[in-house]
């Protein structure tokens, strides 16, 4: 006998014994026919098997509609109570909304002290937009004895946020909480029917009456800090760091606070909010890991490292991921056989294509460029994006390299497949650039503008080129300027703006747009840009700060060495 069948004969057996079993008397509701008459369990009938054969095979096979109908057919017959729950999920699995509002419906009455229940007969209704209905089966919820009334409200939200009528759900809520004033969770429910139609003001009042009742109401705090939120980041900051001061046990409103930290890159103090979380739960492999992350932006490798480490040792799930995180703490401190080591560690999962492309690139850094490229010709991979990816990794290794030719090679092959690659498009040409294939690197650029208009790096691109290596000045201001709409502080494109205006001859508004783009990134390039301009307007003192300032920085990079011997210096 087949497995499936098997189990379908035991579970009929089941239901038979139930069906026979003495009646047990249940509350009538307004939906039986008969208020005077107990519902009783009808007898297993041949009829009743088959019906329950059918559509147990209609459910199999997939055929939903056919599934509910049976069953609902089945729960009307024998009035049990595993048949009815069953009939309502499939009516919902059908999206028969008018059938599952029956069966939950039916499904309370014979199980009147099932939450469950009564709760699918909510949504039900909800979905169905007869939101009145749902009145009286609110009321039986929030007085069934196995949750508290407080846990009851906390519910409301979830069950009628389908609902479209927003004003009719606050009406709604507001008549069910005015029975339970000195419940907290009922002014929550109430702010959160307020938040839905943007009356956050009064949502306050509410979340405060809370408060007022449960100072350390968590839930609360945290949906006070998201109202606040829509005047201003800081508000919630402040709300929350003051309720932490009163109520340090609040876990979830630190977590919040010390991502709230991090987004506003106070790094240090988001450490210590982490430190303090981790110290309430050092078993928390998901707190270490983000305690780790944090800490690779902050530079401190050694913090990093540990708790990285730590979140392995506690078992987070994702092991490539930590794995990865750690190579990147290995190159980052030039430890690239370590870093070899971590990325490959990483043979399954997600995380594999990029693992192997690392594994190529810090080969490539230890000077190792054909051993790079032998390991991605060995990389197998299936898809046209991940083609694209071991493509524009082997390019970029050749070109970093100095092997321009061979790089531009790479892509002409995957773009010949695949010609309308953004990516690809935009890396060729910018190798073209390095060869003095100007035409080609225009062509290429203008079609990534085609494909994606919203480009602001190849407008900046192209606008570049043209400012520096031809005399289209005018036009390539023009593209820029293009570029800046789109992406109005990035650094790289004041940059080449500072460096058009320099190229026009107006000195002054160079030097102001070289200013701006120093003060956003300190890049080396950048600082070559502008000592040269600061330089030729007299400031050679400043200049020769810059330079220095940055070939501190970066002491290998060509740009600014050039820069460097053009001027003396």
């Amino acid at each position: 006998m087949p497995a499936k069948f098997a189990i379908l004969v035991l579970t009929l057996f089941s239901l038979g014994a139930c069906a026979q079993a003495p009646a047990v008397k249940v509350a009538a509701t307004k939906a039986a026919a008969d208020p005077a008459k107990t519902v009783r369990p009808s007898a297993l009938t041949g009829q009743v098997l088959y019906q329950f054969l059918l559509a147990e095979i209609a459910s199999q096979r997939g055929d939903r509609k056919l599934a509910a109908e049976a069953y609902a057919d089945l729960a009307h017959k024998t009035k049990d109570i595993r048949v009815a729950r069953r009939a309502a999920e499939l009516a919902i699995y059908a999206n028969d909304m008018v059938r599952a509002v029956d069966m939950a419906r039916l499904w309370t009455v014979l199980e009147p002290k099932s939450a469950k229940a009564r709760q699918l007969l909510i949504s039900s209704l909800v979905s169905l937009d007869r939101l009145a209905e749902t009145k009286p089966q609110l009321e039986a919820l929030l007085t069934m004895g196995d949750q508290s009334v407080g846990e009851a409200f906390l519910q409301l939200h979830g069950l009628l946020a389908r609902s479209k009528n927003k004003p009719a759900v606050l009406s709604l809520v507001k008549e069910l909480a005015a029975a339970y004033p000195s419940v907290p969770e009922a002014h929550m429910a109430v702010a959160q029917g307020e938040i839905a139609v943007g009356q956050n003001d009064r949502a306050l009042v509410e979340l405060d009456a809370a408060l007022r009742l449960s100072p350390g109401l968590e839930n609360a705090a945290l949906l006070k800090g998201q109202v606040l939120s829509s005047q201003g980041d800081d508000r919630p900051m402040t709300y929350w760091k003051t309720f932490l001061t009163e109520h340090p046990e609040a876990s979830r409103v630190r977590l919040l606070y010390a991502r709230g930290l991090t987004k506003a890159s106070r790094f240090e103090e988001a450490r210590s909010e982490f430190g303090t979380l981790i110290k309430n739960a050092p078993n928390s492999a998901e707190l270490h890991l983000t305690v780790g992350l944090l800490a690779m932006q902050m530079n401190d490798l050694d913090g990093a490292e540990q708790q990285l480490s730590q979140a392995l040792a506690l078992g987070y799930p994702d092991r490539g991921l930590i794995h990865m995180y750690l190579g990147q703490v290995a190159e980052t401190r030039q430890r690239y056989d370590l870093a070899l080591d971590w990325y490959r560690k990483v043979t399954a999962g997600q995380h594999v294509l990029q693992a192997r492309l690392k594994v190529a690139l810090v080969l490539a850094k230890q000077k190792k460029v054909d051993e790079a490229m032998a390991s991605l010709e060995q990389f197998e991979t299936s898809g046209e994006v991940d083609k694209n990816k071991v493509a524009q990794t082997k390019a970029q290794i050749l070109r970093e390299a100095g092997r321009y030719r061979q790089a531009i090679d790479v892509l002409n092959q995957t773009l010949a497949k695949t010609p309308d690659v953004g990516e690809l498009l935009y890396d060729r040409a910018m190798i073209e650039e390095k060869v003095d294939q100007l035409a080609e690197m225009e062509a290429d650029l203008r079609h990534v503008i085609e494909l994606q208009p919203d480009s602001a790096h190849a407008y900046n691109a192209l606008g570049y080129t043209l400012v520096d290596r031809t005399d289209r000045v005018e036009e390539g201001i023009a593209l820029l300027e293009k570029a800046l709409k789109l992406s109005p502080d990035d650094p790289f494109i004041l940059d080449s703006m500072g460096w058009a205006h320099y190229k026009a001859g107006r000195l002054a508004d160079a030097v102001d747009w070289l200013r701006r783009a120093y003060s956003g990134r300190a890049n080396p390039e950048i600082a070559a840009h502008l000592g040269e301009v600061l330089w030729q307007k007299g400031a050679k003192d400043e200049a020769k700060r810059v330079w220095q300032a940055a070939v501190k920085a970066d002491p290998d990079n060509d740009l600014l060495h050039k820069t460097l011997s053009r001027f003396g210096q």
